[in-house]
């Protein structure tokens, strides 16, 4: 089964770039790399766990903009 991505974020021309869960597990790697560099919410996680959780809360928003 294929992850719906939403399509490109930053379409240009014929040049699709990034897809938007892409565009969004991003944003939020850098909200929790920010925090766990920072000491606050994290407790040691690994970049795996930090990946995954960013592309789960990205499929959350994906699915919240349909509704």
């Amino acid at each position: 089964m294929t992850k719906d991505t939403s399509g490109p974020a930053f379409p240009v021309g014929n040049v699709n770039g990034m897809s938007l869960r892409d565009y969004f597990a991003a944003q939020v790697a850098v909200g929790a790399m920010s925090a766990y560099w920072n000491g606050d919410r994290m407790k040691d996680p690994t970049f795996d766990d930090i990946a995954q959780q960013a592309y789960g809360i990205a499929d959350a928003m994906l699915k919240a903009r349909k509704s």
